[in-house]
């Protein structure tokens, strides 16, 4: 039954992305759980903004338009959306490993963009990544990284 359900939602999901064009749903989904982080302590900063806009070039190659465009498609969806299971299949079936560890320091670089690090953030992180099948080794090296990448303590 569980597995209906699931179908169901990833037909759903597919048929929202037709009517997308020209947004990879990997884009779209990593951009709407990043933004569900960022909206995690009840606001979204300009640094947590900008960390979003640099991954969205960096790391997915989008032009300022496209990445725009995406992270407002994001949002619509993430508000439409009822858990972050939607997101997390999309990325389960397309991210490799190297990938999904990737995202992980891109988590924890937003939940430390702003200095600070709300419980709700923090929590959704850990949620988002064991929903990854990441190992919390993994999720603390990834903190680490981040931490030190922004000149933060690991803390």
């Amino acid at each position: 039954m569980l597995d209906a359900i699931r179908s169901l939602f990833a037909a759903t999901d597919q048929t929202r992305a037709a009517e997308r064009p020209g947004v990879d749903p990997v884009h779209l989904a990593a951009c709407a759980l990043l933004l569900e982080i960022a909206f995690a302590d009840g606001e979204f900063t300009e640094p947590e903004r900008k960390h979003i806009e640099d991954v969205l070039a960096r790391h997915f190659g989008l032009s300022r338009d496209d990445s725009h465009r995406v992270l407002a498609i994001a949002d619509e969806e993430r508000q439409r959306s009822v858990d972050h299971f939607r997101f997390t299949s999309v990325l389960q079936r397309n991210y490799d490993l190297g990938q999904k560890m990737v995202l992980a320091e891109v988590m924890w670089g937003l939940v430390l963009a702003d200095g600070e690090i709300a419980e709700h953030e923090h929590y959704l992180t850990r949620k988002i990544s064991n929903l990854l099948e990441l190992q919390p080794a993994y999720l603390a090296s990834a903190k680490a990284r981040a931490a030190e990448r922004l000149g933060k303590s690991d803390g």
